[in-house]
């Protein structure tokens, strides 16, 4: 795993400046420690560091073809490079290498574009093209590795891993996105492909940006996008052989390195099973790791350790302290932009853990997405039912009184919290949707909002980036229209940026066999009823796993990655969410009702109200004030 960054003059050949592409290069030295390499020609800059996994003493990079007039940097790991590698030397081309990066210039050479088709991976990468002084940048399909882009005053385009980097920039214009701010209170991450600077984009995934320089800039370019046929495969039996064998190919292909190989062990069902996966594939216990609290409701140590000893791994173990605050504020430095998924606490912490004994780790993500396995997808489909059976107008006016008569039980099991059920089934699909997702709820952001906010959002709402993509699924089914907008935003917002900054932060290469893409292609094509069974969630993949993972991991309540985060903030973090809250630094960007955040802290504190989600969210948001404008938040928002 490797980090890029670059400098591109849209319009002529200025010289770029050697010290500040070091600089950007320097910014981002975590993602690839081993090395460092630098492209220069005119009107542009190739910068790379290199994490060594795959030829470690022959993959240098900028990497070029044989005559020097293509150079590429690129983050990733392209698992079929040897199939590739050898079509593209019956065809002509030379390979100086053993590594993986090399097909990538040969592809271009050969295919141009159409070689993302044919790369079965994870990547970033930026490919100049001196013959028609062309920048190519491209994301792998499911987003898994992180491209950022701006385009400067002065006619140059940045391109960076992370936005650090692309803040070394002194050109970079810093002004924060109003309806970022909207989308992140709503879902707790800025979906691509915003960011939290008005300047700075995010190439979503699946998707390429192809620059000729003195042309005029083009939008991104889909080259990848999952569609769900939900028709194609019913027979159980069949599905599971068909998927046993897929999930032993993917598995096998990404355990292919030069470097020690472990993987991450929760004891839900999806890194259990890619663990028994590896176990079967290896000839060496697989090295294993997890995470513990000292909290029994969030511990899910035991699981992780009955797979282990199942399978007779080498594993190791952390216990996350809540007395470690600094680990809460070194998030902000990691993450660049507010970034509210508390689960990137023990993230980072079980990143650390694999990196002190391994220097890839293999996990489980992608499994819900894929395979249908969050709460949420049963509640959805349900409601989308009932909703079609009466129309709009009536189901606003019945079920919107009674959602506003029924009493707020936000501390019963959701069965018993009718009132959200019946808000939910006043709305339209994407509405209710909405509401399940969204880490505050509409009326909590009106209160946390001031006027100014308000006035500045225009009339934005944050439904609209879930609304896009649930109109863009492409089919009626309510199960696929909501994996599809958990595969467009969740996934590469939440759960992926979330493993590759913490993964990156200490040069550990995580990846991911769940999210093979011809995996997800053939999930796609599944009978939704192999999916989500009932109110059985994942429940093909939970078929297959049978004979290799106990029935007690498999078919026990999903819980998550859950942090008791409410807890800390009642102790530990006491003092911390109470500074957060009346930070003069919150309270100077006049975004906020500065009375209705302290009102938060004494209510959640009291043990009147549970307020973590809100409070950890406005943690997050303030220390990254804190990082970015220092004692000067006014000139961010101004």
């Amino acid at each position: 795993m490797c980090g890029i960054a670059g400098i591109f003059d849209l319009h002529g050949q200025r010289e770029i400046s050697a010290d500040l592409l070091k600089r950007m290069s320097d910014s981002i030295r975590h993602r690839g420690p081993d090395g460092e390499g630098f492209f220069h020609d005119g009107g542009i800059g190739l910068a790379h560091r290199r994490l060594a996994i795959i030829d470690i003493g022959g993959g240098d990079q900028p990497l070029y073809n044989e005559d020097g007039s293509i150079a590429v940097v690129f983050n990733g790991e392209i698992y079929n490079f040897q199939e590739l590698a050898e079509e593209l030397t019956r065809a002509g081309h030379r390979f100086k290498t053993h590594c993986d990066t090399e097909v990538i210039v040969h592809g271009w050479e050969e295919w141009g574009p159409d070689c993302l088709q044919r790369f079965r991976g994870m990547f970033a990468f930026a490919l100049w093209d001196s013959r028609d002084e062309t920048l190519f940048l491209a994301r792998d399909r499911f987003g898994k590795k992180p491209l950022h882009y701006a385009i400067l005053d002065d006619g140059q385009l940045i391109f960076a891993s992370e936005i650090k980097a692309l803040t070394c920039h002194p050109a970079l214009n810093r002004a924060i996105d109003i309806r970022a701010i909207e989308d992140y209170f709503a879902y707790g991450y800025i979906p691509d492909p915003r960011s939290i600077f008005t300047a700075v984009h995010k190439l979503p995934g699946g998707h390429y940006l192809q620059i000729r320089r003195g042309r005029k800039l083009p939008e991104p370019v889909c080259y990848w996008d999952l569609r769900f046929q939900n028709d194609s495969l019913h027979d159980e039996t069949a599905a599971i052989g068909a998927l046993t064998d897929r999930l032993k190919t993917a598995t096998d292909l990404r355990m292919i390195a030069d470097v020690p190989l472990g993987a991450f062990l929760s004891g839900g069902v999806d890194s259990s099973g890619v663990v028994a996966m590896m176990a079967g594939l290896s000839e060496q216990p697989v090295k294993t790791f997890s995470i513990a609290f000292d909290d029994p409701e969030y511990d899910e140590s035991a699981y992780a350790r009955m797979i282990a000893t199942r399978y007779g791994t080498d594993h190791f173990s952390r216990m996350v302290d809540p007395q470690d605050i600094g680990l809460v504020d070194r998030l902000s430095d990691i993450y660049d932009e507010p970034f509210g998924d508390d689960s990137a606490m023990p993230t980072l912490r079980v990143c650390e853990t694999a990196r002190e004994r391994v220097t890839v780790a293999l996990s489980g993500d992608g499994g819900d997405e894929i395979f249908a396995g969050y709460r949420r997808y049963p509640w959805h489909v349900h409601e989308e039912r009932l909703r079609a059976l009466l129309p709009a107008s009536v189901r606003r006016a019945l079920f919107g009184t009674l959602g506003r008569l029924y009493p707020k039980l936000d501390w019963a099991p959701r069965i018993f919290r009718a009132k959200n059920t019946f808000q939910e089934l006043a709305l339209n699909g994407a509405e209710g949707y909405f509401m399940s997702v969204s880490v505050l709820n509409d009326a909590l952001r009106d209160r946390l909002y001031s006027a100014r906010m308000k006035r500045e959002l225009d009339g934005y709402h944050a439904i609209e980036v879930l609304r896009r993509h649930m109109e863009a699924a492409d089919t009626d089914d309510a199960l696929a229209q909501a994996q599809y907008a958990d595969i467009k935003t969740y996934l590469p917002g939440d759960i992926l940026t979330k493993v590759d900054r913490a993964s990156m932060a200490v040069s550990l290469e995580v990846r991911a066999p769940l999210l093979d893409h011809r995996i997800g292609e053939w999930a796609a094509a599944l009978a939704p009823e192999l999916r989500l069974n009932g109110n059985t969630g994942k429940y093909i993949l939970k078929k297959t796993f049978e004979p290799l993972v106990p029935g007690d991991i498999l078919y026990r309540p999903k819980k998550g990655f859950a942090v008791p985060v409410g807890g800390w903030f009642r102790g530990p973090l006491r003092q911390r969410i109470r500074d957060a809250v009346t930070s003069p630094l919150m309270g100077d960007t006049g975004l906020f009702d500065m009375n209705f955040l302290h009102q938060l802290a004494e209510e959640h504190q009291s043990g009147r109200r549970d307020h973590a989600a809100v409070l950890w969210a406005l943690l997050m948001f303030e220390s990254f004030l804190r990082k970015e404008a220092g004692e000067n938040a006014t000139a961010l928002v101004a």
